[in-house]
């Protein structure tokens, strides 16, 4: 009996406090990889599985990200743009000062560098997109603010 209190205790205190993975019901063709470690700079949880890491060869880090419904990235921006390429779900984007734009399956953003813009899921729906930063190696991210609850909508 004492063996089994200790193996129940040893379940449950590793379990306490840890990540719950979820699996999006999205099918897509690429894995969605594990809980995204620039996770400090999104609302929710995302996850990441990177594609094409950066080197010096090809210089394009691409990422297949995919967002449980309602997160979100923080306000931030890319000195050498980026593309992003909707491969499932219902996703939001926004540039600053602009309207919020719906996004589907199929759709294409175009961002031009240091536009200031946050992107993430519909609040009911899961949401994958692949990232792809252009104009590498002088390409670094600059994050910023939340997105507030009113800005996200």
């Amino acid at each position: 009996m004492k063996k089994y209190l200790i193996l129940f205790f040893m379940l449950v205190s590793t379990s306490v406090g840890a990540l719950e993975m979820k699996t999006s019901p999205i099918d897509t063709i690429f894995a969605q990889g594990e809980a995204n470690p620039y996770g400090k700079f999104f609302t929710g949880q995302t996850y990441l599985n990177m594609l094409s890491s950066n080197d010096s060869t090809f210089n394009a880090p691409i990422g297949n990200v995919t967002f449980e419904p309602g997160a979100r990235t923080n306000w931030h921006k890319h000195s050498g743009g980026q593309i992003l390429l909707v491969t499932g779900g219902e996703g939001r984007y926004q540039e600053r000062g602009k309207d919020v734009q719906i996004l589907h399956k199929g759709d294409v953003v175009r961002i031009a560098p240091n536009v200031e813009h946050w992107h993430g899921a519909a609040p009911d729906s899961w949401f994958v997109h692949i990232s792809v930063e252009t104009n590498v190696p002088n390409n670094q991210a600059e994050w910023l603010e939340p997105v507030s609850d009113e800005e996200y909508k």
